[in-house]
């Protein structure tokens, strides 16, 4: 699944847009998008989740204009992907300042768009790393962006995805050696955790989307914090948990109960 940010503040055209998304999954066969629209940019980046995987940006939105809110996004996010949809295409023209991927002049016709959208969706996936499970003699690969917690149970290791649980076996601390580079964290004994799913750390659990709450073990708990906290270089946590994460790995405090990380 692909996550995709749509910042544009004309009702239609962001109607269109979840149109066309919704006629390329058609069309696309395991390719799926999880789509949230936003009127505005300010509620877009404050407070900016850096889990994006495609962002359609307008760029005559109140506010902030959209070149201006690229400029921002740049300094939150460098990896994700964005395209702008405008019918200003002289300003659009200067998408490389801010890394854009390309962009669509509205009024905008699907063929269109689902060629600049099969760029990107390539793109996505060419930078898509993924792991294989042997499950009862059945090998499958797994992106690991899919991933949100591996849990120990018994002998085995339960994936947990945006499919459901896969279960096979394994080594908890050979998984870690593996997937830390990836952005995965070590928040107890029998959990790996995917920082792209973390919403919050209250007290002594950490919340992932979906409801999931896990407990913070306390052997684990400092270094837990300070891996989040190094994330932020990576560009997959927000920078306003920078501090909270930094003096909760030294002092044991908890992020505010309104943060939200990723």
């Amino acid at each position: 699944m692909f996550t995709v940010a749509v910042v544009e503040d004309d009702e239609n055209a962001a109607v269109k847009l979840r149109a066309c998304l919704g006629q390329y999954e058609s069309e696309h066969p395991g390719v799926r998008f999880e789509v949230t629209v936003f009127r505005e940019p300010t509620s877009f980046l404050e407070p900016y989740r850096a889990n994006w995987d495609i962002v359609f940006m307008d760029i005559e939105m109140p506010n902030m204009d959209g070149m201006e809110a690229a400029r921002r996004l740049r300094d939150l996010d460098a990896e994700t992907i964005l395209i702008f949809v405008t019918n200003m295409a002289q300003f659009a023209a200067k998408g490389y300042e801010v890394d854009a991927l390309d962009y669509i002049i509205k009024p905008f016709s699907y063929p269109d768009f689902q060629r600049k959208l099969s760029r990107a969706v390539r793109l996505c996936e060419r930078e898509s790393d993924a792991i294989a499970i042997a499950q009862r003699g059945v090998t499958q690969r797994i992106r690991l962006r899919d991933i949100s917690h591996v849990e120990v149970r018994g002998r085995n290791l339960d994936y947990h995805t945006e499919g459901g649980v896969i279960t096979a076996s394994g080594s908890l601390k050979e998984l870690e050696a593996t997937l830390r580079p990836h952005g995965f964290v070590r928040c107890g004994n029998p959990y790996l955790v995917n920082q792209r799913y973390i919403t919050a750390v209250k007290g002594q659990s950490v919340l992932l989307e979906g409801g999931v709450e896990l407990p913070i073990g306390r052997a684990y708990r400092k270094q837990f914090l300070t891996d989040l906290a190094a994330e932020l270089g990576r560009g997959h946590v927000t920078s306003a948990g920078a501090t909270d994460a930094s003096s909760d790995a030294t002092n044991g405090d908890g992020f505010g109960a309104g943060d939200t990380r990723r």
